[in-house]
């Protein structure tokens, strides 16, 4: 006797298809990954996929629109009830346990960036990057070159998370550089 698998809801299917892709963007990037291992890691067939978001530059997009989604979900929550420097601080621990949490995470960024010569997908990275900028500005009301500073930050963590994708860093250079970043 067989077993009736569970039909799963578009919207379920649609988050898996997402993370499935996040997975095999992150590792591979834009160029390099392709509709069929997605669908494969989803458990799902490759049409369903594109059914689904039409076409695999639909696909990343929506994986990275998400990410940044996410990513501004995680400096509200970590801010919520701060301003100024103590939101500033609160926002940078949290980005720095979400990167810790979860390499792939990183991956995709750094992914999404890389793939920015297309238009569509810059249009895009720009949009969510855009929208982060704008809320730590919101919550900080700092300064331009604090905002920047603390931007530049985050983007020197995700060059030394990308070198050491395991944790901490191993040698003695790239520690004393994550410390810094750590310093409020």
């Amino acid at each position: 006797m067989t077993v009736p698998t569970e039909r799963k809801s578009k919207e379920i299917r649609r988050e898996e298809i997402l993370d499935a892709a996040m997975a095999v963007f992150a590792e591979q990037g834009y160029h390099g990954a392709s509709t069929d291992e997605i669908a494969r890691r989803a458990g799902i067939s490759q049409p369903y996929v594109f059914r689904l978001f039409g076409t695999k530059k639909d696909l990343f997009v929506a994986v990275n629109s998400r990410c940044f989604r996410q990513t501004l979900e995680q400096f509200q929550r970590a801010a919520e009830g701060k301003r100024g420097k103590e939101a500033l601080h609160a926002i940078g621990e949290a980005y720095a346990e979400l990167l810790a949490r979860d390499p792939s995470y990183l991956r995709g960024q750094m992914q999404a960036y890389a793939a920015c010569d297309d238009p569509e997908i810059c249009t895009e990275v720009r949009h969510g990057y855009g929208d982060l900028v704008a809320y730590v500005e919101r919550v900080s009301d700092a300064d331009p070159q604090t905002v920047s500073a603390f931007f530049a930050k985050g983007m020197l963590m995700n060059v030394l998370s990308s070198m050491f994708p395991t944790g901490e860093p191993t040698e003695a250079w790239a520690q004393r550089l994550l410390d810094g970043c750590r310093e409020s």
